[in-house]
């Protein structure tokens, strides 16, 4: 049989969540693993071993990660700057969504 799993996977600041669907038998298993803070690939997989042991038939993997929009949210994200060339002085008025017409030339 073909590949037919797909597999859902969000990375939070505490736990990682996975959704695995069987897309041939119509069976769902969910799982919730520790995240790992220093290297968050570390929870994803085990989150994926946790929710299915048949690797070999996993034909998608969609991630997510909440961790991003919290630090983000919490204002808690590395400083950073915009520097741009000549005729992209416009990137902050797009980031604003403040031109008339914002893919407009």
């Amino acid at each position: 049989m073909s590949s037919s799993i797909v597999i859902g996977v969000d990375v939070g600041g505490t736990f990682t969540d996975i959704l695995a669907l069987d897309e041939n038998t119509g069976e769902v298993r969910v799982a919730k693993v520790p995240s790992t803070r220093g290297d968050q690939s570390a929870g994803f997989l085990s989150g994926i071993y946790a929710a299915t042991d048949d690797l070999g038939a996993v034909s998608t993997i969609i991630h997510g990660t909440t961790v991003a929009t919290n630090a983000l949210l919490e204002r808690k994200g590395a400083k950073a700057g915009i520097i741009t060339t000549e005729g992209f002085r416009d990137v902050l008025e797009m980031r604003r969504r403040d031109r008339p017409t914002t893919w407009g030339l």
